[in-house]
């Protein structure tokens, strides 16, 4: 796969689907890869160019020294544009990737057409509880803490009926660079964009989990109610909900995208 040398990083990224349709871009949650994506990939090649990359500190992207700020990742997302001749695009973020959406939506809204704001919130968990996680993973690494990540990823029933599915994610997440893990997890931890909200005038379709305790249903309404064109569904999944309903995942983003487009 091709790499882009950016100010800042490598970012790692992978074009699919139809050339002369335009750009769907993709943005991973914190501890996994381009490759969470796998599961709603097929659905979106078939209408759009889906373009996937490695997050800083991910993957195969470089790791540089951290903390990062939602802007980094954010500004990776622009410069990576800029590096492929990309001037507007679509965008689809999932939990961390969502965030960036978010930003994007209210720093840099020339650049987006519409985006798609999945599993995530304006502000996610407290000081507190993303400090104790960034100390456990630069004392100990990833892998200790992948259990429970998992648990908050999918429901029971998932992770009983689609092993090999949540064994890849595991593997992906207990693989991530502690470093790069826990700078993502700072950037989470420092952003509260509820202030910014009503500054995004990007047609928005905001997806949550009934069954997400990390970002649940009530901060995607949040989300909804406060931006100025966004509409809000809500699937039978928990956190990574791009893989534990893809289809329905994939159904309502193609729907709302190719509403939009009339």
């Amino acid at each position: 796969m091709p790499y882009a040398d950016l100010a800042e990083a490598r970012l790692r990224y992978r074009f699919d689907g139809l050339e002369d349709r335009p750009v769907l871009v993709l943005s991973h949650s914190v501890g996994t890869d381009m490759t969470m994506w796998d599961d709603v990939l097929p659905a979106f090649a078939g209408q759009y160019r889906v373009l996937r990359y490695d997050t800083r500190g991910h993957g195969k992207s470089s790791v540089p020294p951290g903390p990062y700020t939602v802007a980094n990742l954010s500004n990776d997302v622009l410069a990576l544009l800029d590096a492929l001749g990309l001037q507007r695009c679509f965008f689809c973020g999932l939990s961390l990737g969502g965030m960036i959406g978010i930003w994007l939506g209210a720093h840099a809204p020339e650049r987006i057409d519409k985006m798609i704001l999945a599993n995530t919130a304006a502000r996610i968990g407290t000081r507190e509880a993303w400090n104790l996680r960034i100390e456990r993973v630069l004392a100990d690494g990833v892998e200790p803490v992948a259990d429970e990540v998992l648990q908050r990823w999918f429901t029971p029933q998932f992770r009983e009926a689609f092993p090999a599915r949540v064994d890849a994610m595991r593997k992906t997440l207990a693989a991530t660079c502690a470093e790069g893990y826990a700078s993502c997890c700072a950037a989470i931890r420092d952003l509260d964009l509820t202030a910014s909200l009503h500054l995004i005038q990007t047609p928005s379709l905001v997806v949550a989990g009934a069954l997400d305790v990390a970002t649940p249903p009530s901060a995607g309404r949040v989300l909804a109610q406060n931006m100025h064109r966004a509409s809000f569904v809500e699937l039978q999944a928990a956190h990574i909900s791009a893989v534990e309903q893809a289809d329905d995942f994939s159904r309502a983003v193609l729907t709302f995208l190719n509403e939009q487009e009339r």
